[in-house]
């Protein structure tokens, strides 16, 4: 469990760009599918941002709590994808 919450500490500061992304996806093209390919775009650009800047030393925290970059990536992708689809069925509601 802490495990979880120390990926969701992580995810914390990329959480309001998520939505930022979210809603210019949702004026764009409300639809699922691009939403999530976009996302994942993002994810692997989060990755290679975090791996190749000075940015590395946050990722030695989580790899001395056994959480590997693929876990902690695949894992924040997957929550970011459930909170694209709920926003985006929700922005879809009121459109």
């Amino acid at each position: 469990m802490y495990r979880l919450l120390a990926i969701l500490s992580f995810y914390k500061p990329f959480m309001v760009w998520s939505f930022v992304v979210n809603a210019i996806i949702g004026f764009i093209n409300p639809h699922v599918a691009p939403a999530l390919i976009t996302k994942l775009f993002l994810t692997v650009f989060a990755w290679y941002y975090v791996s190749e800047t000075n940015e590395k030393r946050k990722l030695t925290f989580y790899k001395n709590l056994g959480i590997s970059q693929i876990l902690l990536f695949s894992v924040v992708f997957i929550v970011d994808c459930i909170l694209t689809i709920i926003f985006l069925t929700v922005f879809k509601e009121f459109t």
